[in-house]
Order: C-alpha cells, then sequence, then structure tokens
C-alpha cells in the first residue's frame, strides 16, 4: 500500500478513449442490423463483415450524422473533409487483417468537456474523435484451449473519442466518463447502455516526479464509471511501487479484473507505425458543406448543462440535480412540467422520479406512460392538502400503470383527506379523551406527543383527516403555553 506522502511525490496523468456505439439501424459499412444483444452468434453478418474477396464498404449516411451531432456535443464540430483509412493488425475477430478507421483526417478535431470534482469546475480537452468499424468478438472459455470468434459485432460503427491528458486522478477520470456518457445520450447518439458495451473505456495512466510524462499503460474495455474509478487507482500505486523499488514501467495494454479490482497485463503497446496506415481505397473522402453542418447545429437538443442551469432555479442541491439528469426522459418530463407551471410542483414530481444516479443502471424510470397534466394535477392535490405525500406515490404508481385521472384514483382508493373541520375536530375530541395521559404531557409544553396524538387522529380517520389541520385542532383544544 503507498502511503500518502510517497504518493505525494508523484503526478498522475490520465487521459482516456472512449469506444461510443451509433444508435444506426444497419452497420458502418454493410447493410445488416446493428443490434447483436439478442442475436445468436453470427447471424448478423454478411460477405462484407467476413472480408471475403471483392467485399466492397458501403458507407452508412446516418453514421456521419450522428457523429455530427456528438461533435457539438462535444464544444466542436463536424470537420467538412475527413477520409478513412486501414489500420493494419491480425487478430482471429478481425477477418479483413485491417480495421477501417480514420487516421490522420478524423470527422473530429478539438473540443472539450466540462467536469466537476468537489465543487471544482475543470474542463479536460478533446483531441479528437473518429469513426471505425468495431472488429469482432473472441470467447476465451475456462478449460478449455480454444477460442471462439462471433463476428455479428465487426462492422459496427463506432466513434472513437480521445481525450487530452488533462486528467489528474481517479475521481476526475469517473466524473469525465460519466459527463461523456449523458453528453452521447442527450445528444442522442447513442444508446450508450454500459451493460451491453455501447460505450468502452480505454484508461491510459502515466505517473512521474517530474513535469515531463512517465511511461504510460492502457487498461482497455471498461463498461462502467466505478471500474475506471478502481482501474486508475491501481494503475497509479502499482506504477508508483515499481518506481519506488526501482524497477521500470513498461509501455503495455492492461485488461481489467473486476473480481480481484486489479490491472493484468494482456501484450506490449504498439505504435502507430506499427499498425502500417494507409489511405482506404475502396471508400472516397467525407465531405461536408456548411448547410449540412448548420443543420446539424440547429436540430442539437439540449445538453446536460442547459438542464443543470434550469434546474438550479428549482431550490434543490446539485447532487438531487444530478441523480435527475441520469436519466433523459425524466429530465425533459421535469424541465416541461417547470415551464408550465411553477418551481415547487416540479420540485415535487421531480422527487417523485427520482431514480439513484448508477453506472450500472440499464433501465429508465418509465414516464412516457403518464401525461404531464396529470402529474401537475396530482401535485395540486397535495398542494391543496386534499392528498398525503405518502397517498401521492400511491396514486402515482397506479397512474403508471393506467393512465388515469389522479383524483379519480384518490377517490376510488379512498385516499382524499378530509379538511371538513367539523368532522376533525369530533375526531380530536375522542383522542383527547382516550389519551389523557399524553393530553396532560402536551399542555405541559411537552410538544412531542402532539405527534402520538395527531397519529391517533390519522388511525381513527383511516389516514384520510388532513394532519396539518389535527394538529391545528389539538393545539386549539389544549391551548399549549407556550403559545
Amino acid at each position: 500500500m503507498i502511503s500518502p506522502a510517497t504518493r505525494a511525490k508523484y503526478t498522475a496523468t490520465i487521459g482516456i478513449e472512449c469506444h461510443v456505439q451509433l444508435k444506426t439501424k444497419t452497420k458502418l459499412f454493410a447493410a445488416v442490423g446493428n443490434d447483436a444483444r439478442q442475436a445468436p452468434p453470427n447471424t448478423l453478418v454478411s460477405h462484407i463483415c467476413f472480408g471475403l474477396p471483392g467485399a466492397l464498404p458501403v458507407l452508412n449516411r446516418e453514421a456521419i450524422h450522428l457523429a455530427s451531432r456528438a461533435g457539438f456535443a462535444l464544444n466542436s464540430k463536424p470537420q467538412k473533409f475527413s477520409k478513412f483509412d486501414r489500420k493494419h493488425y491480425f487478430y482471429p475477430d478481425l477477418p479483413m487483417g485491417y480495421q477501417i478507421t480514420q487516421y490522420d483526417e478524423p470527422i473530429i478535431l478539438g473540443g472539450s468537456v466540462k467536469i466537476e470534482v468537489d465543487g471544482q469546475s475543470k474542463t479536460v480537452g478533446i483531441n479528437r474523435a473518429h469513426l471505425e468499424a468495431d472488429a469482432g468478438k473472441s470467447t476465451h472459455r475456462d478449460g478449455t484451449d480454444y477460442s471462439l470468434v462471433d463476428l455479428n459485432r465487426a462492422g459496427t460503427p463506432l466513434l472513437e473519442i480521445v481525450s487530452e491528458p488533462d486528467m489528474c486522478g481517479s475521481a476526475e477520470a469517473k466524473a469525465y466518463a460519466r459527463e461523456l456518457y449523458l453528453l452521447m445520450r442527450y445528444a442522442d447518439v447513442s444508446d450508450a447502455n454500459l451493460y451491453y458495451g455501447n460505450m468502452r473505456f480505454d484508461v491510459n495512466v502515466s505517473v512521474s516526479q517530474t513535469k515531463e510524462m512517465g511511461t504510460r499503460s492502457e487498461t482497455k474495455n471498461l463498461n462502467s464509471f466505478r471500474s475506471v474509478e478502481k482501474a486508475v487507482d491501481y494503475e497509479i500505486n502499482r506504477q508508483i511501487e515499481r518506481l519506488e523499488k526501482g524497477q521500470r514501467i513498461v509501455q503495455e495494454t492492461r485488461g481489467w479484473d473486476d473480481a480481484r479490482a486489479k490491472t493484468l497485463p494482456q501484450r506490449s503497446k504498439e505504435n502507430a507505425d506499427d499498425y502500417r496506415y494507409m489511405p482506404d481505397p475502396d471508400l472516397p473522402p467525407i465531405v461536408l458543406d456548411d448547410q449540412y453542418i448548420n443543420k446539424i447545429k440547429a436540430e442539437m437538443p439540449d445538453l446536460p448543462d442547459d438542464y443543470r442551469h434550469k434546474f438550479q432555479f428549482m431550490d434543490i442541491d446539485n447532487k438531487v440535480i444530478e441523480d435527475i439528469i441520469v436519466a433523459p426522459d425524466t429530465t425533459k418530463l421535469v424541465a416541461r412540467i417547470l415551464a408550465k407551471t411553477d418551481a415547487k410542483h416540479a420540485r415535487r414530481i421531480a422527487f417523485w422520479m427520482l431514480q439513484p444516479a448508477s453506472d450500472e443502471t440499464t433501465e429508465e424510470p418509465t414516464t412516457q406512460s403518464v401525461n404531464d397534466d396529470q402529474l401537475i394535477k396530482l401535485s395540486r392535490l397535495v398542494a391543496a392538502n386534499k392528498l398525503s405525500s405518502t397517498a401521492a406515490k400511491e396514486v402515482l404508481a397506479e397512474m403508471l400503470k393506467t393512465s388515469g385521472d389522479p383524483e379519480k384514483i384518490a377517490t376510488n382508493k379512498n385516499l382524499l383527506q378530509v379538511s371538513d373541520e367539523a368532522a376533525i375536530a369530533k375526531i380530536v375530541l375522542q383522542v383527547i379523551k382516550e389519551n389523557a395521559q399524553a393530553a396532560k404531557d402536551v399542555k405541559n409544553g411537552e410538544t412531542r406527543a402532539i405527534g402520538f396524538l395527531v397519529g391517533q387522529v390519522m388511525k381513527l380517520s383511516k389516514g384520510q383527516a388532513n394532519p396539518s389541520l389535527a394538529q391545528t385542532l389539538i393545539k386549539r383544544q389544549l391551548t399549549l403555553k407556550n403559545q
């Protein structure tokens, strides 16, 4: 274990390469389905995916559209000219012997992502983002001496987003990965489902005692924010430990063992020269004009920072705002409510819909079945003391199932609160009579006993009495000394 004093002697430098699977219907260069989640192995394939002789790729226009949107989400824009190259390497799940990618002229150059860690804002630069076709998938089964290859994923359109080495610790790396995830979802570029590998992070880490960066390692295919954080911490400690022992750091690719929370060496890290890049002769360059680029810019939706700004006026802390923003459908619903009513109702509805932020989440809360006006009506029932907060949640659960009217649901479930003062006063008198000691305690200034008496009123009224009115009537009957 590295001591804090030893850790303080070193500066860590972190950069992240993120592979984002674009949400096209078909692959990047083949008219084959792009959703392989439930497909049997090697069923979403064609002669292009297999790399058969004479197979010619045809570029998917929608992939250019989505990559262009991603450019604006990254505070950049698509380049007017970009081209495809061949990246040569040999692996069983790459039957062509090369990967179609972009090398020296990618579709996106520059950009930035703003993050916040411990209340401090920081901007992480984007070096580039380029389009490429994914490789297939190799499976290595325990206890066997062979591997299985599935080419369903071969040719899937990826946007590889390469950050500048601007991060200095695991918290910053995690925050960057999370913000990138949100940007791609809100820009509607990718489903970004981490469980299914729609976004994968390759983390480059180096440590040094000087201004010059040390030798880096690259930990590949991390698919959760938590694993990004843990892998960075592990690599920083591993590299410092080696340097403290006088050993050198090897530039290499490493894998992440989540069960053991450690990285493991895979292969020595190649340099660009090793891939023998060359322009792809089968694909013409991508040429975009101002009209196309401006049209993409005009159609861009609100992004996470736009919603953060709107929600600042709802009198909720930043942690709650982040919990809302993790689910885009919920975020858009709350924003619509805020535009239609006021912060009070928007805040209440936001808490009803709130889901804790988690990088393991694969499903969003269901909000589509509930009309905005129905939610506002439900909130107004609570504001008017016609419905308790607890009862409102029960009504909401039924609304999500049936899309029914909240007041009718509350009536059918006998949940509407009674605000008839005369009726509640009778119950209050009975409760005071049956609980003389508690009533005496209240008279003597022990105000905590009021809660007990209110509870008894709610019990006798079968939960229908307005608790605020019940408390007022109890105080009036007992004429509190401290009033």
